[in-house]
């Protein structure tokens, strides 16, 4: 049997997770990117939406994740030295973290980005050798007593 956790009990709390991450990329996609070159578009506007809209089906994506009311979320990718870095953040108020949504949401928009730009990557097999993911990690996570009215 598989269950969700009962949260019920626990207490409205404002919530807060940042994470961290990076795809790194070939010297050469990096310049087609910082170039807008990218035959698909802006790879780095994409990849934000892209995280922005994943964070909000966490609960679609992840079985035991809460349906929870996201207060503000933010995605910002940026260029990196070895490809690009994105920072993912989420808070609510609510009885359950927001660490899930924070990761989701930076995973889907490094995953958008590669997507964009994997005709750069390929190499004559068609793999990606240069081409990686990770790590993406939790950088902060709060919680504090919500204010009450």
């Amino acid at each position: 049997m598989t269950r969700q956790r009962d949260v019920a009990s626990k207490p409205l709390v404002r919530r807060r997770a940042v994470v961290m991450g990076e795809l790194a990329l070939s010297a050469a996609t990096r310049r087609s990117v910082r170039a807008g070159a990218v035959e698909k578009g802006d790879p780095i506007a994409v990849g934000e939406l892209a995280g922005l809209l994943a964070m909000k089906r966490t609960p679609e994506l992840i079985p035991h994740c809460h349906s929870i009311g996201l207060t503000y979320s933010r995605v910002e990718i940026r260029p990196s030295v070895r490809g690009v870095r994105v920072r993912a953040e989420a808070q609510t108020v609510g009885r359950t973290g927001v660490e899930m949504e924070a990761l989701v949401g930076a995973s889907v928009a490094l995953l958008a980005v590669w997507d964009m730009v994997k005709y750069l990557e390929k190499d004559a097999r068609g793999l990606y050798p240069r081409t990686s993911l990770g790590p993406v990690r939790v950088v902060t996570k709060e919680k504090a007593a919500a204010e009450r009215p």
